[in-house]
């Protein structure tokens, strides 16, 4: 009797272990921007693909700051099918190198990703280089 107990004991636990279970796949979780001019919005969309057995629901993608903004679907991502996160990050006002992180949270396998974008915004520059200099009342030094 113990031995038949034992038996179904360690099949319900197969059982379990097998269970469907939906996988998120990113084509790539660090994208850099490089060089980026100050004033409009920096995008990259992440491409995702749920590599699992069951269907895969994102039920949040958090930026590390309000400079950043994710926006994705909240439709179910069948097993083999594609979706994207779509990450905004705003360059006015904030010249110099960057990092942020975007956290994804489903109901996935792989419960918690974390998404990385980085790059350098450049500020504009206020005349060429070469332009000659004026003075206070306006008219060009010679």
């Amino acid at each position: 009797m113990k031995k038949l107990i034992s038996t179904i004991a360690v099949v319900f636990a197969f059982v379990a272990a097998v269970q469907a279970q939906g996988v998120l796949k990113f084509n790539k979780e660090v994208h850099d921007f490089g060089k980026v001019s100050e004033g409009p919005l920096a995008t990259y969309s992440f491409e995702v693909t749920n590599t699992g057995t069951a269907p895969v629901v994102i039920s949040n993608a958090a930026a590390s700051c309000g400079c950043t903004t994710p926006e994705w679907s909240k439709d179910p991502i069948m097993p083999g099918a594609k979706s994207t996160i779509k990450v905004g990050y705003n360059t006015s006002g904030r010249p110099g190198a960057f990092t942020k992180t975007i956290t994804v949270t489903s109901n996935a396998e792989n419960a918690t990703v974390i998404l990385t974008i980085k790059g350098e915004v450049t500020a504009p520059s206020a005349a060429p280089a070469n332009a000659p200099a004026s003075s206070p009342n306006g008219k060009k030094k010679v």
